[in-house]
């Protein structure tokens, strides 16, 4: 039986002051559906968090499911040292998928 991979992914805003962990099958389209504000009431379109500062790899989407809970219960602090190690310049990691 074939299992889909998964992702667990953390967004943030322009001034970078919002953090939102997520989880998806499907990176790239999750990610474009942030960016285009696909569901206009969510908290990511509200506090317009659509850049990719942090994400990985999971060989089941229910693996990454448990880290998204891991991370959520994190601190932010931990969050921040996360994204500091993997993106040391916060930079939005899904700009060269869209253009």
């Amino acid at each position: 039986m074939y299992m889909k991979k998964g992702y667990v992914y953390i967004l943030t805003n322009k001034n970078k002051t919002v953090l939102y962990i997520g989880v998806t099958s499907d990176i790239r389209q999750r990610i474009l559906r942030h960016k285009e504000k696909f569901y206009p009431g969510s908290f990511t379109a509200r506090y317009n968090c659509d850049r990719l500062m942090y994400f990985a790899e999971f060989s089941s989407i229910m693996d990454a499911i448990v880290e998204e809970k891991r991370l959520k219960g994190g601190s932010r602090a931990k969050k921040i040292k996360l994204i500091d190690e993997f993106n040391p310049e916060w930079k939005d990691l899904s700009d060269r998928w869209y253009g």
